[in-house]
């Protein structure tokens, strides 16, 4: 393989694609390389597609597109051992056009749009590993497989490889993350008929649910779990950051079988048939671990350029969307005919202007705070549990009477100075 191409997209995801298609659509001759034996073969998210950001590079895509269901209602649910909280959004406007979000399986969904892509004019390469960028008077131009004779030349190389970029790091544009910048969710694939997912999620045909699932899910560690419905199937998993993990000393596999035993959990899963089981890196820096996202005849986009709002559990939508700033940085750097940093910069100054760089920075502080002070998963949580069963509970005493006993167990198990810290650092990274 010594063939030149306008663009090599390294990584067959929504980002990778998504440049790869643009740009095909617009004439430029693409390379995009995937290592799996297809695309979404290795590839995980917990199954939420976010219509706005797909439509804008297929418009009506959820007419020809393998999707599951499209998501009418998200619920949220705060844990504790034997109760939870309950609350969310159920809106049957999400079940008409154009729709919310839908629910997905990677392994159908990223072959369709990878195929998307070739029918718009881009060659896909699968089982193929990039091993290096080929760098020449401190520019990108190509790079390195595993196969024989398999150095791929290009004008322009979009690094789309996920979480852990290894050809980001090896062009020095983020060092090893930290524990505290990623986290480890692992997920299980559970076969279920239609019928009994309608029954236990109180859905129609062609209706989804999501559920966010805090707090007993992670044993009180920063993190979330969450449950997914799909056609015939649910998703259901759990995840924290590295470092929660390595300090409580946890083990992924038995989170995920404490929480699909958990009392609250069980009957939403009880008598289905795990068929697959996946884990997946997912970055959790945001603003703060934002790599240098563009070079002399490369950018970085989706995962690799840690693109997720961890606190709405977001990545997939700004994945896409970076791949099409791309691909117009790239549209835009071919009619100046030249691909240094400079004529490729309109992308990261669009990622940081666009509602990617606005969430991310409004969120920049939020998951280091929430595990620097883990009070707020371990102990306040909890508590929200045990106010609603006291509240709740019909035993004489007046409900006056109850909220100031509320009230009082919680300033006199932290301190009304302490509780008043808590909230007003909470309320600063979350505003």
């Amino acid at each position: 393989m010594s063939e030149k191409f306008d663009v090599i997209v390294v990584g067959a995801g929504p980002a990778g694609t998504s440049c790869a298609y643009k740009c095909a659509q617009n004439g430029l001759n693409v390379l995009l390389i995937e290592r799996g034996e297809y695309p979404g073969a290795k590839n995980v998210m917990g199954g939420v597609l976010y219509r706005k950001q797909m439509e804008e590079i297929i418009p009506e895509f959820w007419k020809e597109a393998p999707l599951e269901r499209p998501v009418i209602e998200q619920r949220f649910w705060v844990m504790e051992k034997e109760s939870m909280v309950t609350f969310g959004y159920k809106g049957l406007e999400w079940a008409k056009e154009p729709y919310n979000n839908f629910t997905v399986l990677r392994a159908k969904f990223d072959q369709w749009f990878a195929n998307k892509a070739v029918e718009a004019g881009a060659l896909l390469i699968n089982e193929t590993v990039v091993t290096e960028c080929i760098v020449e008077n401190d520019r990108v131009i190509g790079v390195r497989t595993d196969r024989p004779d398999g150095d791929v030349y290009a004008d322009v190389v979009v690094l789309a490889d996920g979480v852990n970029s290894l050809l980001g790091k090896q062009l020095g544009f983020h060092k090893e993350f930290k524990p505290n910048e990623v986290a480890l969710t692992v997920m299980e694939v559970i076969n279920m008929p239609k019928d009994k997912i309608n029954e236990r999620f109180n859905l129609e045909d062609n209706q989804g649910c999501t559920v966010e699932i805090f707090g007993d899910s992670t044993k009180g560690n920063l993190g979330t779990a969450f449950i997914y419905t799909n056609k015939d199937s649910i998703n259901i998993g759990v995840g924290t950051t590295l470092s929660s993990m390595i300090k409580a000393r946890l083990k992924p596999y038995d989170l995920l079988d404490q929480l699909k035993n958990h009392p609250m959990v069980k009957p939403f899963v009880d008598g289905g048939e795990p068929v697959e089981y996946l884990a997946h890196l997912i970055p959790e820096g945001g603003y703060n671990s934002i790599p240098r996202l563009v070079g002399n005849g490369v950018i970085v986009v989706g995962d690799a350029a840690q693109l997720v709002n961890a606190i709405h559990r977001e990545g997939s939508n700004m994945a896409m969307a970076s791949g099409k700033m791309a691909a117009e940085a790239i549209m835009r750097a071919k009619e100046l005919g030249k691909f240094d940093e400079e004529a490729l910069d309109s992308y990261r100054i669009n990622i940081y202007n666009s509602f990617i760089g606005q969430d991310l920075k409004k969120y920049k502080d939020a998951a280091h705070t929430f595990e620097e002070y883990p009070q707020y998963f371990n102990e306040y949580l909890p508590m929200v549990n045990k106010a609603m069963s006291k509240f709740f509970t019909v035993d004489g005493t007046p409900k006056r009477e109850k909220q100031k006993e509320i009230i009082r167990s919680v300033v006199s198990e932290k301190g009304r100075f302490n509780v008043f810290k808590d909230m007003y650092r909470a309320w600063k990274v979350m505003k």
